[in-house]
């Protein structure tokens, strides 16, 4: 069996040249967890939330799965937001999904992928309210892309119906809910919702 002592060199290097710019980074971030944000975007690797958006660790609390999915009795991914907005008190909760996203690919396709399928019907669900404009893109890939920011628009609004945005919204907190696409080709991230969203 191959081991894995590669990465764990890795770490070492990296865990050291923290260090040596800042003694002390460790000891301080152990002691307390305060990200202003919550990130909630897709599983893919080549989608980084704190390298693209050039933060620190601590800086960024993340939920990733397949597609940038937020579903009403995803129990995993509503208790990720309760948890960042009503103990970590995070200002701004950024989706963020992606050109080029295979979830988004598969729920294309005509074909059977298994037990993920279950999940893709979800995005199936978002083509299926933008039939009209989707239908009446020609170009496949500038559809696909399209497809990805209607996803991202509509995650968005289930994140504002979850019951901890809305009852902290209630409460005057102050949160927004952001929707952004990020371009795989050119590492360039845009928001797509045109003003966050703060209240309901």
């Amino acid at each position: 069996m191959k081991t894995l002592e590669h990465l764990f060199k890795r770490n070492k290097d990296w865990a050291q040249s923290i260090t040596d710019e800042d003694p002390d980074f460790f000891k301080n971030l152990s002691k307390l967890q305060s990200p202003e944000y919550l990130w909630i975007g897709c599983a893919d690797s080549r989608v980084a939330s704190n390298q693209l958006l050039n933060l620190a660790p601590g800086e960024v609390f993340v939920h990733r799965n397949i597609a940038n999915m937020v579903i009403h009795s995803d129990l995993n991914c509503l208790s990720v937001i309760q948890f960042a907005v009503e103990v970590l008190k995070v200002k701004h909760i950024i989706v963020c999904g992606h050109y080029g996203c295979g979830g988004i690919k598969a729920s294309l396709e005509n074909i059977d992928h298994g037990l993920i399928d279950n999940w893709l019907g979800h995005i199936k669900d978002v083509h299926r309210l933008h039939t009209t404009e989707l239908n009446a893109i020609s170009d496949k890939e500038e559809m696909e892309h399209r497809l990805c920011e209607l996803n991202v628009i509509e995650q968005v609004s289930n994140v504002c119906d979850t019951t901890t945005v809305k009852n902290a919204w209630k409460n005057g907190a102050e949160l927004s809910v952001h929707g952004w696409i990020y371009n795989i080709e050119n590492g360039i991230l845009k928001d797509i919702t045109d003003t966050p969203i703060t209240h309901e």
